[in-house]
């Protein structure tokens, strides 16, 4: 990770014939660029060699359980809200192996995984996820018990934050404080503009090694007017948001509605399937595997994404802790808004939307707050 300085240490306008001299500055320095492409009927994160794949004039329409592309007639690169993955998959990736063993001629010898070092550029990371990685630093980088696949993969990453001037229908980072202007921890930020003078990107270093990549980009004067039409973008993408989270201290609600018959409801829709862990940014569970080959003498051990939604997840001698649908939602709910602050002191949330979108059914993770919420200012005092 680069050493923060102040963000307005360079600043320059790129056009959009200017922004492939972006990427390849990043490739020139020997960085694996990831960024928003358009795949499958969406736009997945894989690595690109050019701005030419980036989603231009691509749009998404979001709402629970619901995720489909729609053309833009304007061409906007990075006017679209957040897709099925999240950075987390090339951070803390949902395989790992650990070590292989094998047996020849009786003898067994294991060998530890080793994995060759890469450095990412990150290019597109919206505020929301910009967060969340901030989130899974302090989970998995943080003391001396950090991840060294994560420490090693984040070590090198350099993150270029695109700010968010439309946001999609299921987008809450305003009602979480994550959004939608960047915070801090970005190498670079864009900012990007498509009006009556063009379309451009207003981009910004945020630490030495951004300004230095600035510095072999086109310098070009920054306006007045349009750092501020800029800023009136992303504040205005406030007013767009399609949910939000109940304004209330979402930690003791939490703790105060561990009985509420919302819990029921829910369980009844819910099907434990877990891909809302499996999309969220900030979700790092993990278990491993054992697997041999046919001869058995080839084995490996690998780290692969597990989710709290597991009947097993909870397993002890005498069965599962969390038996019930309606138990492991409302571990996922609590911890993921209430108990991540004691451990980790912040929520586990940061307004994404995506445990929305890609809910088969369609469970809304603000409504359920919501419903919570007034189940807290009808309920009499002292009765559950």
């Amino acid at each position: 990770m680069s050493t923060q300085v102040p963000a307005a240490v360079a600043e320059t306008v790129l056009s959009r014939e200017q922004l492939p001299e972006l990427v390849e500055v990043l490739r020139q320095r020997g960085l694996t660029v990831i960024g928003p492409t358009v795949r499958d009927g969406a736009i997945v994160l894989d690595e690109i060699e050019s701005a030419a794949e980036l989603p231009y004039g691509w749009g998404t329409y979001l709402d629970a359980g619901t995720y489909r592309l729609r053309p833009r007639p304007d061409g906007a690169a990075f006017a679209n809200a957040a897709g099925p993955q999240s950075w987390k998959t090339y951070l803390h990736p949902a395989r790992v192996r650990q070590w292989t063993a094998d047996r020849v001629n009786g003898r067994v010898s294991v060998e530890a995984e080793s994995e060759t070092p890469v450095r990412f550029a990150f290019l597109g990371v919206r505020p929301c996820d910009l967060r969340a990685i901030q989130i899974q630093d302090r989970v998995l980088n943080a003391g001396p018990q950090a991840d060294p696949v994560y420490r090693n993969r984040r070590s090198g990453a350099l993150l270029v934050a695109v700010e968010c001037t439309e946001p999609g229908g299921t987008c809450f980072c305003a009602s979480m404080g994550t959004g939608p202007a960047a915070g801090p921890g970005y190498d670079l930020v864009l900012t990007e503009l498509v009006d009556d003078h063009g379309h451009r990107f207003w981009v910004r270093s945020g630490s030495a090694e951004g300004a230095e990549i600035l510095g072999d980009l086109p310098r070009e004067p920054v306006a007045a007017d349009l750092r501020e039409r800029a800023r009136s973008a992303v504040q205005g993408a406030v007013e767009l948001m399609g949910r939000a989270m109940p304004e209330t201290d979402l930690r003791r609600l939490m703790s105060e509605t561990l009985e509420a018959p919302r819990w029921d409801d829910v369980a009844s829709r819910c099907l434990t399937c877990g891909n809302c862990t499996m999309v969220c940014p900030t979700c790092f569970c993990t278990t491993t595997e054992d697997v041999t080959d046919l001869t058995g003498d080839h084995a490996e051990r690998w780290r692969v994404w597990d989710s709290c939604f597991d009947l097993d997840f909870s397993h002890l001698p005498g069965g599962p802790v969390r038996a019930s649908p309606r138990s492991r939602y409302r571990q996922w709910l609590t911890h993921k808004l209430g108990t991540w602050h004691d451990q980790f002191g912040t929520s586990g949330c940061v307004g994404c939307g995506r445990c929305v979108v890609w809910c088969p059914v369609a469970i809304d993770i603000t409504e359920e707050a919501a419903a919570l919420y007034d189940w807290t200012r009808h309920v009499p005092d002292g009765a559950e």
